[in-house]
């Protein structure tokens, strides 16, 4: 069973392998070989637990049962979403008042509609705050940036982050107002 549920901070540790298993299966070509090898699972996971304790809107999906191949046993993360209020006030005039800030499914749990509900989870959060609008950044070359369109999330700007000490082209996806978002992820994939 796939459950979707607010993070503890016992779950920062593999929010963290989640984080960097992503990172490393997305950006090959995409960002500088040495970079990925060097992203940690425990600074990742400090990363997260401040999140976490700070009361960033950070949900998990856990698998458990069937789903892991056994009966019984611990769930185990298997994707995860991070969001709050717009990190500068300039992001919030020009894309939206929620920040969608990750999205990260293990290649193994895609197509099973864990980011959707991910997704559906952060929308919640940021209505819950009193966002009336939200947008994220992904990478331009991300492969996966087809999953924000099929959400109806609009190209509304693209800019460079620097990553790993390299230039990378971004776009933001926004829903304004929020509850595109929120119907979009309750459509049937």
């Amino acid at each position: 069973m796939i459950t979707i549920r607010r993070a503890r901070l016992s779950d920062s540790v593999p929010i963290a392998a989640v984080h960097v298993a992503a990172w490393r299966s997305t950006y090959p070509g995409i960002l500088p070989d040495g970079y990925l090898a060097r992203l940690s699972v425990p600074r990742q996971a400090g990363h997260y637990e401040r999140a976490i304790r700070a009361g960033v809107g950070v949900h998990v999906a856990t698998a458990s049962g069937i789903d892991l191949g056994a009966d019984v046993g611990p769930p185990r993360v298997v994707g995860f979403s991070t969001c709050g209020p717009t990190r500068t006030p300039q992001s919030a005039e020009l894309l939206g008042q929620g920040e969608i800030e990750t999205l990260y499914v293990l290649d193994d749990w895609r197509d099973r509609g864990i980011g959707r509900r991910l997704m559906r989870a952060a929308a919640g959060h940021l209505a819950a705050i009193g966002c009336a609008s939200a947008f994220l950044w992904v990478l331009r070359e991300n492969p996966n940036r087809w999953f924000y369109e099929r959400l109806h999330g609009k190209p509304t700007m693209e800019s460079l982050v620097e990553v790993g000490g390299q230039a990378v082209p971004q776009v933001a996806y926004a829903w304004a107002p929020l509850e595109k978002l929120v119907q979009a992820t309750q459509a049937t994939p």
